[in-house]
């Protein structure tokens, strides 16, 4: 007797490869290693997108904000750079160098801006200078139909397409590229489309976030992300984790730890059992952030300047190994990627639901780690109380 059919190829309750490397120590390396391990994971994706986020990339414009933008058309160009022009001052504009591939097929324009807020328009707007650029890659991306800043930070970029991640790579000649973090994904969409600009990562300023599973609260966090200035133009969920980290912890600045105990916050019976202290505190994040809680199964992986963090859902519906050789933290989808960067790794764990791992530029501690504790808590970081 014949079985259930099964569609496997349109869609996975577990697709998505994500792969991730760090220098502790600020060395840089080529885009080589993680485009091994992204292209180990291949059968995770389907090729309708992939892509890379990279921090360190570029030293000699450290201090200006690097604009990624993709246009479909010369119109949107022309729009997208007289915004540009008005708002700020332009110290390098060019095309993004790519090499052909046949694995990645009608790419739009792609060209990137070295830019600097002007100064006077900046002090008329009493803005802080990041939430001017916000602002202008906000009216880009809602204004002009068919223009897309995918990456807007200092000294990183993000490099992304429909395809699979390792030709994404060859591409936009990752190769030739030199960053203390990278940060690699291989897309197999479910819910959504696959496009140039809903390829991962999403960015903000100097965020980048991969994403494996769905947010099954998207409409809830877009609303709420709505009420402070951000618009959701992308098409595809993840784009709210990399708004939601910005409006958290540069905005609001909270820790990035409490950042994720928002994102994938205790249950409420968890709460509950903890002591008044972590109780007090854990129930106010709920009552104040409730809206921003990201419900679903997911294991991320972001960066920021001198940063990177790996984090999954509260139940852990997703899968999110790590790995530390010496200065170098790891993180992937599965311990075969870890290895595919690094052979013999002295360290390897899968982080438990809910608990961040998170790895700082200068320091050799990496929170989340088996035996870490946490000082600001008073408790092993890495034992859920229950």
């Amino acid at each position: 007797m014949r079985g259930p059919t099964f569609d496997r190829g349109n869609r996975t309750i577990s697709g998505c490869g994500l792969s991730a490397v760090m220098s502790l120590t600020g060395e840089r390396r080529d885009g080589r290693a993680v485009t091994r391990s992204i292209a180990l994971l291949h059968d995770r994706s389907n090729g309708l997108g992939g892509g890379f986020a990279a921090y360190g990339i570029y030293p000699e414009h450290a201090n200006h904000f690097a604009l990624h933008i993709m246009y479909y058309t010369p119109e949107a160009q022309e729009a997208a750079e007289n915004i540009l022009a008005a708002s700020f001052d332009i110290s390098l504009d060019e095309r993004i160098p790519t090499r052909p591939n046949a694995g990645v097929a009608d790419p739009p324009i792609l060209m990137r801006y070295f830019v600097l807020p002007r100064v006077l328009l900046l002090q008329e707007s009493g803005l802080p200078t990041e939430d001017f650029v916000l602002q202008k890659v906000m009216k880009i991306n809602a204004e002009i139909g068919d223009a897309f800043v995918f990456s807007s930070g200092k000294n990183m970029g993000a490099f992304k397409a429909v395809g699979y991640a390792e030709d994404i790579a060859d591409f936009f000649r990752l190769d030739e590229y030199q960053a203390y973090i990278w940060i690699a994904h291989g897309r197999f969409p479910t819910n959504t489309p696959g496009w140039w600009a809903g390829a991962h990562p999403f960015t903000l300023l100097d965020w980048a976030v991969v994403h494996n599973g769905e947010i099954s609260s998207y409409g809830i966090n877009k609303r709420y992300l709505e009420m402070f200035g951000y618009h959701c133009t992308m098409r595809t969920d993840t784009e709210v984790m990399a708004y939601l980290l910005d409006l958290l912890i540069r905005r609001h600045r909270l820790p990035v730890e409490l950042a994720c105990d928002v994102l994938a916050a205790p249950f409420w019976e968890q709460i509950d059992r903890m002591p008044e202290a972590r109780r007090v505190l854990y129930t106010t994040l709920r009552q104040v952030y409730g809206s921003a809680l990201v419900n679903g199964p997911f294991a991320i992986v972001f960066g920021r300047q001198g940063e990177m963090v790996g984090l999954n859902d509260r139940i852990k519906l997703r899968p999110l190994v790590a790995a530390r050789k010496d200065c170098n933290l790891y993180l992937s989808s599965e311990e075969s990627g870890l290895r595919a960067m690094c052979p013999d790794p002295d360290l390897v764990w899968t982080p438990r639901a809910g608990q961040p791992v998170i790895g700082r530029l200068g320091s050799d501690v990496v929170v989340g780690e088996p035996g870490f504790e946490s000082a600001a808590l008073g408790a092993p970081a890495a034992v859920q109380e229950a």
